[in-house]
């Protein structure tokens, strides 16, 4: 059973999600202000953290950013009351999993907590990728280029790997969001927004000069190497 911390200071719109989440078959926590909810996250082990940006003392963004500068690899899907795409894509930028935008439909909650969860685990054997003077060490979440380490968000690694699992083939945003977010829908603009911001980061982190990662117009994305990966374990 996963377990679910939800950090949103709406108590009665927490009670309403844990009601649901319970309901749904999670073990469920809920904490009401974002001190108390990044203490619980460095103290124990969730399976996904549900966390409203709009929180009074600490804000969710604060909290992600703590978070993942300490190398948290804990699924985050936020929640938001803003419209505006900017708000969504800082909270994407700053390492969220994905967001859901006030008011929402508990059925679509579930929907992306469920697409959060299918991920695969990681994998317990060393593996190493390598690619055009990239390394990637599977195991360990560990990146480096011509030697020099490149620090990841978890969705950014995860990303590059199914690149560099199949290199010098060309996918669309569709079956990226697929094979990557594992259940996510392409077709959502959430979804697409997240491949985008993600996808951004990644060039701008491995490959400034758009040599590796390249966009094939009216396709989709294509890792080009000269050699194939290779990988041992």
């Amino acid at each position: 059973m996963a377990k679910i911390l939800v950090i949103e200071d709406n108590e009665d719109l927490a009670q309403v999600v844990r009601t649901f989440l319970i309901f749904e078959h999670y073990e469920v926590e809920s904490v009401f202000d974002g001190r108390e909810g990044l203490q619980r996250v460095k103290t124990y082990e969730y399976d996904l953290v549900v966390l409203d940006l709009g929180l009074p003392d600490m804000s969710g963004l604060e909290i992600l950013k703590a978070l993942r500068s300490k190398g948290s690899k804990t699924p985050v899907l936020i929640l938001t009351g803003q419209d505006a795409i900017e708000e969504k894509e800082r909270g994407l930028d700053a390492g969220a999993d994905d967001y859901v935008t006030k008011p929402f439909h508990m059925k679509e909650l579930g929907a992306r907590i469920r697409a959060i969860l299918r991920r695969p685990a990681p994998l317990k054997d060393s593996e190493i990728l390598s690619a055009s003077g990239i390394t990637m060490d599977v195991t360990k979440f560990k990146v480096t280029k011509d030697g020099q380490s490149i620090q990841l968000l978890p969705r950014e690694f995860q990303l590059l790997e199914f690149f560099m699992r199949h290199p010098n083939q060309s996918f669309s945003s569709e079956v990226l969001i697929s094979r990557v977010w594992q259940g996510g829908t392409g077709e959502t603009e959430s979804a697409q927004a997240a491949l985008r911001t993600t996808m951004r980061r990644l060039r701008k982190k491995i490959d400034p000069d758009g040599a590796l990662i390249k966009t094939v117009h009216g396709v989709g994305y294509i890792l080009e190497s000269a050699e194939s990966a290779t990988a041992e374990s």
